[in-house]
């Protein structure tokens, strides 16, 4: 019987060998089979358009739960219907990359998907609050609550986010994997304040072709030294993003090094500067970002390290004090500062 059950497994990968769309899906629809959903589950209402990216649109759609009456929000990834066999075999892989690394509460989760026929659909779970950047930023504005949600942030709940980011990281590197592009723009918020990392194309493309063939592109003042010097990622580079994903938090979505231009940060850094530590941060959380920091990627803490030092100063932390910034974000201004796509800042929803 066991012989019988690994048999079955092995032939449940997709024939990425195959050449024609037909075949592609053919393999697809037998490999993914607990995993499809009926297109007519779907249908439950209109697709609002949330993006459109290179190879298809990524859409919000209600999903019928079983529940008479009842529907889910979901997000699809979707690959338009005239898409190449090279397209068809990339995007079935990171249907197939999202299977196996399995369920964890802070990465976003895959719900299904609809392979039999184009378009592709790639079916996750829709995360309410949007993206942390974003949330960052209505922090800012005089609203103390949209749609009845709270639109502060204290000390504590920073070191809350910070861990459920640090185990989702743990989880990566168990998987050895890494992320690749740890920063608020690529976490994601729920109502009661779950977060999940997503944005998970280069750990993929890792997984896929190895650390030195990436091509994803990552703004320069989120990495690591050692990347900027050409060197593969790493979760010890991820280390290094989460320390300035904890500056984005504790100052409301600031860019990092705001009087650096792009172009100077590696010089910045060989110069063995780091960024001050900003008025709202108190010296605990500078002492993780500095840890975080280290030059050398050997002296970072490790994921599992960087969780307990945030679960230990979590417990002391201020969780009264609503953090203040009075100055609005302006996106133009923002992205030329921080290095960005001003593009990508606009209803950003990467998921994969």
């Amino acid at each position: 019987r066991n012989q019988q059950e690994s048999s079955s497994t092995e032939s449940h990968h997709i024939q990425l060998s195959e050449t024609s769309v037909e075949a592609l899906l053919n393999s697809a629809s037998w490999a993914l089979k607990d995993l499809e959903i009926p297109r007519e589950k779907l249908s439950a209402g209109p697709l609002q358009l949330l993006k459109d990216g290179r190879y298809g649109s990524i859409y919000r759609a209600q999903l019928e739960t079983g529940n008479p009456g009842r529907t889910k929000s979901v997000v699809l990834k979707a690959l338009r219907g005239q898409a190449c066999p090279q397209e068809v075999k990339d995007f079935l892989g990171r249907i197939e990359f999202h299977q196996n690394l399995g369920h964890h509460e802070n990465l976003v989760e895959l719900v299904g998907c609809c392979v039999d026929q184009l378009p592709l659909y790639m079916v996750m779970e829709d995360v309410s609050l949007g993206d942390l950047l974003t949330f960052l930023w209505t922090c800012r504005k005089d609203v103390m609550t949209m749609d009845g949600i709270p639109y502060d942030l204290t000390e504590r709940q920073v070191y809350e986010v910070g861990q459920q980011v640090a185990a989702a990281l743990a989880y990566l590197e168990q998987k050895k994997l890494f992320h690749g592009d740890v920063a608020a723009r690529n976490v994601l918020l729920h109502h009661n304040f779950t977060a999940k990392l997503c944005g998970l194309g280069l750990a993929y493309e890792t997984h896929k072709n190895g650390a030195n063939s990436v091509t994803q592109v990552v703004p320069v003042k989120w990495q690591a030294p050692e990347q900027l010097l050409k060197k593969p990622a790493s979760i010890k580079a991820d280390i290094w993003s989460f320390g300035i994903l904890l500056y984005e938090m504790i100052t409301l979505g600031a860019p990092p090094y705001p009087e650096v231009p792009p172009p100077d940060i590696l010089s910045y850094l060989q110069r063995q500067n780091i960024m001050k530590q900003p008025s709202s941060c108190q010296q605990t959380m500078y002492s993780i970002m500095k840890s975080c920091w280290q030059w050398n990627a050997a002296k970072r803490p490790s994921p599992a390290d960087l969780l307990q030092a945030l679960q230990t100063a979590g417990k002391t932390s201020n969780d009264h004090t609503v953090l203040q910034v009075p100055e609005l974000v302006v996106p133009e201004l923002y992205a030329e500062i921080a290095g960005v796509d001003l593009h990508s800042l606009v209803t950003e929803y990467t998921i994969l």
